[in-house]
């Protein structure tokens, strides 16, 4: 097994200089300044198409670490690049929050306030600053978080509400994209939430930061993670009232892994023993829901049965850091050939070997998706963080 965890961490250290190299080489808008919001699987540049605030804060995030662990300079001006882009075109002057998106010249296009951006643009500005020490820097992670503890904060039942006008009215229509209900709460907010707020932990260890992460972590302990399957609930009301059956198996594997990254960072070694059993559990039940190719299917509808079985890059990434995890809290060597077959698997049907970066997905034939190599939802941060995070761990 060493051997194979010396192979593994090669293999990381190479996939990862490869991906950064990609966004370095295609990603930067020389004209209008950022960075372009989409390119195709070919490579070809969509000058016209709209930045969103995540994608920039993904990008933010990305370099950031990247430049934590290399320090290469190319990473650190990317990073400079990504925090002024989006201090300049998506941080509201007026309401605070940042936009949902701008359009290529970066004039704001979509002002709603989605706390899914706003954790994202926490979670790369905190990043930033582990590398930056610059005061102001420190100033809009903070600033981020109070405002959506003012605004989106729900103090009768708890959680999170999920989206607002730029006035931060709440809005009637909440959904993060068309794929997605229309509900109050979801899973999927409050992960990224307790992400960046475990992040600003680290630089910023307030009383009132560390008692909302608990919260969280509680919310998820109680409303969230199904208690006999110990997969996540996706979608619910105002009062926690589960709404959906669908199974989402790559959050399952994502939050296996940062929900108890997040209680680490609180340094309670009773929470930290409690998550980690917790994240292997659910690690665990992840695992038996791997294909024999290595891979996971992308949902599973546990109502119908229906199950949607084309494979996306994210959900490979985040299988790679969730089982590394689990190895690491189990020496369980099983976790560490589930890291190997999502590895096969990457290599053989989702890394663009001719054109760089990973593509979107496969279909059950593994023939490839449709889909862009850069744009709104297709980012550096799930694969350059899982290369990142076996480089750390392993």
């Amino acid at each position: 097994m060493a051997r194979n965890k010396s192979r593994l961490k090669a293999d990381m250290r190479k996939e990862l200089d490869s991906i950064l190299n990609f966004w370095i080489k295609h990603s930067i808008d020389m004209q209008h300044g950022g960075f372009y919001g989409k390119i195709d699987n070919n490579n070809s540049v969509f000058p016209e198409a709209e930045k969103g605030s995540v994608l920039n804060a993904r990008i933010l995030w990305t370099f950031s670490a990247a430049y934590l662990m290399d320090k290469k300079p190319q990473y650190l001006y990317i990073a400079k690049r990504a925090y002024q882009y989006i201090l300049d075109h998506f941080l509201d002057p007026v309401h605070g929050g940042v936009y949902w998106s701008v359009d290529k010249f970066g004039t704001p296009l979509s002002t709603r306030k989605q706390i899914y951006a706003q954790a994202f643009a926490l979670y790369g500005i905190s990043e930033f600053y582990k590398i930056t020490r610059e005061p102001e820097v420190l100033h809009h992670a903070v600033s981020l978080f109070e405002i959506i503890e003012k605004y989106s904060f729900d103090t009768k039942n708890g959680g999170y509400l999920e989206a607002f006008s730029r006035e931060w009215d709440l809005l009637e229509d909440l959904r993060l994209s068309d794929k997605d209900r229309n509900d109050p709460k979801t899973m999927n907010t409050h992960l990224h939430l307790i992400e960046a707020y475990a992040n600003l932990y680290q630089v910023w260890p307030e009383e009132k930061l560390q008692a909302k992460i608990v919260t969280l972590l509680a919310i998820f302990e109680t409303n969230i993670i199904d208690k006999e399957t110990f997969q996540l609930q996706l979608f619910f009301d105002k009062k926690w009232l589960s709404q959906s059956n669908t199974v989402s198996f790559g959050h399952d594997i994502e939050a296996s892994w940062l929900l108890p990254e997040a209680a680490s960072v609180l340094k309670d070694i009773n929470l930290i023993k409690k998550w980690k059993a917790i994240g292997l559990n659910m690690a665990d039940t992840a695992y038996s829901s791997l294909n024999p190719d290595g891979s996971f299917d992308h949902e599973y509808d546990s109502r119908t049965y229906h199950r949607d079985t084309h494979r996306e890059w994210w959900v490979s990434a985040e299988g790679m850091a969730g089982f590394t995890h689990a190895y690491l809290n189990s020496k369980n060597k099983k976790y560490l050939n589930a890291v190997w077959g999502l590895w096969i698997f990457t290599q053989e049907h989702l890394l663009d070997k001719d054109k760089g970066e990973w593509f979107w997905g496969v279909l059950e034939d593994f023939s490839k998706m449709e889909e862009y190599k850069i744009g709104f939802w297709k980012c550096p941060y799930h694969n350059a963080r899982a290369c990142m995070e076996l480089l750390k761990t392993l």
